[in-house]
């Protein structure tokens, strides 16, 4: 049992009052000084961390399983055991965003899946061979299938260093098997060049890839739009031409340029994309405050009730993203858990539309009919919106 302290005759340290508590009745100042030990230091650490741990498993799986529980809680007054729900949206929006990050790093190919390379060629066939026609076909195969991997433009330049390291081991292994059959071998100019040639000049053209034309080179023009301030012309002016930039590198430049490229573009459109979620809560807010005008609510409610569904929507994307990238992994050990995992996120994203439209029916207690009809009209209002959002979310991170 927590001892009674009595505070009779202490002061506050900042505004002089008398102490009734530990905190100032006037200023709210702690009693308590900062000026501690570090064991002291430590152990209000791990009592703020258990503390924040409580009110996860307080918050998450009612936020999971439960539509418009926690918003009804919050307007009943019960907050204390739960995560404010501002904060629940930003920690779910930032962690979602950086793990759908990470997952589509892995897909454009930046990071290996499961620790295996990127770049894997198979040799087999080279060495089964049994005729020099046969081996000089299983090379050209192999090498057909690096070339292949170059043209995407998503090999960083380490795994594009890779192929070209692969290309060179084939070669040599099939400059073996010739020997090994008694045929003349390939030249040593062939056996250790790397096959750039093709890379620069997969069309015939026999100019290199700085002497494109100069229409590819030239910046985009100036941008004028009369009714805006001289500054916001020349902020969009410098937009478009770092979007040209990147779009002309991606297009024309060497693979490594234009792997880079895309991953400058990707960054900077997950960097844009949580920002632009902040705008469209308040404006989904809007709109339920609008189609629920004559229900008598106060605007911050109806942004209480956008926080939570915009909380269990980045929640949603988050297992989603999880269960995916699980699945990936685990298919070529375990095909069978790439089927149940599919199905986990299947019904992850029925789960979605299911959720907010309980949710909605809950927190504003009308009939079915009229709740399916706003619901529609708002999903509908705010789909379009989202979509606008999201191109200039990638128009901007085009232009990083």
């Amino acid at each position: 049992m927590k001892q009674l302290t009595s505070h009779e005759g202490l002061h506050c340290a900042n505004c002089g009052a008398s102490m009734q508590g530990e905190f100032c009745h006037e200023c709210g100042q702690s009693i308590h000084s900062v000026l501690k030990p570090m064991h002291h230091m430590l152990e209000e650490t791990v009592e703020t961390v258990l503390h924040i741990d409580g009110r996860i498993v307080h918050t998450l799986p009612p936020l999971l399983l439960k539509p418009g529980f926690l918003t009804l809680e919050y307007f009943a007054g019960r907050r204390v055991r739960y995560i404010a729900p501002f904060r629940l949206m930003f920690v779910l929006c930032l962690l979602s965003f950086f793990v759908f990050h990470l997952a589509v790093d892995q897909f454009t190919g930046k990071m290996p899946a499961n620790g295996q390379p990127l770049v894997s060629v198979d040799s087999r066939a080279i060495e089964a061979a049994s005729s020099p026609a046969e081996v000089r076909k299983a090379l050209q195969d192999e090498l057909d299938g690096l070339q292949s991997a170059r043209d995407t433009g998503l090999l960083p330049p380490n795994v594009l260093e890779q192929t070209h390291t692969a290309a060179r081991e084939l070669r040599r292994k099939a400059n073996q098997r010739l020997v090994a059959l008694d045929a003349a071998p390939m030249s040593a100019a062939s056996l250790a060049a790397p096959p750039v040639a093709a890379t620069e000049n997969v069309t015939g053209d026999t100019k290199p890839r700085d002497a494109l034309p100069k229409a590819t080179e030239g910046e985009s023009k100036p941008v004028q739009i009369a009714w805006l301030p001289d500054l916001v012309n020349a902020r969009l002016t410098a937009l478009g031409q770092q979007m040209h930039r990147n779009w002309r590198a991606v297009k024309h430049g060497d693979p490594a340029a234009s792997a880079e490229a895309k991953q400058r573009m990707i960054n900077g459109v997950f960097g844009v994309l949580p920002p632009t979620m902040f705008v469209m809560i308040p404006i989904f807010a809007v709109l339920l405050k609008l189609f629920y005008v004559f229900r008598r609510r106060l605007y911050m409610e109806h942004l209480i009730v956008a926080l939570h569904s915009h909380a269990f929507m980045f929640l949603s994307l988050l297992l989603i993203t999880v269960v995916g990238m699980l699945s990936t992994w685990l298919r070529p050990h375990a095909a069978w858990t790439g089927y149940v995992l599919g199905w986990i996120q299947a019904l992850l994203m029925l789960w979605v539309p299911t959720y907010l439209l309980i949710m909605q029916k809950h927190v504003y207690h009308q009939g079915w009919p009229m709740t399916l009809l706003k619901f529609w009209f708002i999903g509908w209002c705010y789909f379009w919106l989202l979509m606008f959002a999201l191109m200039v979310a990638a128009a901007l991170g085009m232009a990083h």
